[in-house]
């Protein structure tokens, strides 16, 4: 895949935004930002170590701290203004704005959503509908995996009764591997590589081929909105700029992971930039950063058809794209 006109896209894009938004004065000093990342962390969140490490949040006057948190923690600490901003997926935002916490979704990261089915090439599983009756494997009934399940099976109007769905942890490798499970249900660009390197070489049913959902992106709240829009302009600006900059020398930004990844130095350096190159493929978009109205809806509809929504949002206060350069 050619990122290049992207990546012009993307100069441009951020060029515009410092001249708009403002950069540090001389002598001025750091605005301290709190950025909560999921989990632990990962290859996966190249482009904002490549953000600290370049000093592109220093440039716009902002002083990046990263911790790491359960999406579910991220978001109510960004709801209840304890951090500033927060990356987590689209569910997130629409569950917690169900439970009154304010959070906004102010920039698209991944366009695609990764989550994937995954069959061993020799399956007679070739579509959703294939599913019926077999044994799968997911990580648990929750979070996007399950999320991006069950869109999948509406897409083909399939119930989720009609498949035999098991929670097996984050244990799909072992468990295919094992021939435990008919399917497992995985992130398109991590296990599926892992797998292929240990011998196993998997087709993939992807969601992103079936239904438009939202996904991974940065979150504030609507105090942070209210009083300090231009702060969040910046971050975004700067943010954008470190997904240029990794989509541009993706062995450079390998590198700079090393610093930020406890145990990158020793890993399997050829998988891992696979799965940094997979995960690069799902942030490239011809508007960097935006929410796509569309994905949203889907959303919110499989949500409500899941019942874990309880009636339906304000959909135009959920994400905004006026933070973009």
């Amino acid at each position: 895949m050619s990122y290049r006109p992207i990546i012009l896209l993307l100069v441009i894009v951020f060029l515009i935004g410092a001249c708009s938004s403002g950069g540090l004065e001389p002598g001025g000093e750091l605005t301290n930002v709190r950025l909560i990342m999921p989990f632990r962390p990962d290859v996966q969140f190249a482009p904002f170590y490549v953000a600290v490490d370049k000093g592109y949040y220093a440039d716009v006057g902002i002083d990046v701290a990263i911790e790491h948190f359960p999406e579910n923690e991220a978001v109510a600490l960004v709801g209840a203004g304890e951090a500033d901003f927060a990356v987590v997926s689209g569910e997130q935002v629409l569950l917690a704005r169900a439970q009154e916490l304010p959070v906004v979704y102010v920039m698209a990261w991944w366009h695609d959503y990764p989550v994937a089915v995954a069959v061993p090439e020799e399956s007679s599983i070739h579509t959703p509908s294939d599913l019926v009756g077999k044994k799968i494997g997911i990580p648990g009934f929750f979070g996007a995996s399950y999320i991006g399940f069950r869109a999948l099976l509406s897409s083909e109007g399939i119930r989720e009764d009609a498949v035999i769905l098991e929670s097996i942890g984050y244990n799909q490798i072992e468990a295919m591997l094992a021939e435990q499970q008919d399917a497992v249900v995985v992130y398109a660009n991590n296990e599926p590589l892992q797998l292929k390197a240990q011998g196993l070489p998997v087709r993939l049913l992807r969601v992103a081929d079936y239904v438009k959902l939202a996904s991974n992106g940065i979150i504030t709240n609507e105090q942070t909105i209210n009083e300090d829009p231009d702060l969040i302009r910046k971050l975004v600006a700067a943010t954008l700029r470190g997904i240029e900059e990794t989509l541009g020398d993706m062995n450079a930004a390998f590198e700079i992971s090393k610093g930020y990844v406890e145990g990158l130095e020793q890993g399997d350096s050829a998988v891992l930039k696979e799965v940094l190159a997979q995960s690069a493929s799902f942030w490239v978009s011809d508007t960097p950063g935006a929410s796509d109205p569309d994905a949203w809806l889907n959303m919110h509809k499989i949500l409500l058809e899941m019942g874990m929504l309880e009636k339906p949002l304000e959909m135009q206060d959920a994400y905004s794209n006026k933070f973009l350069p």
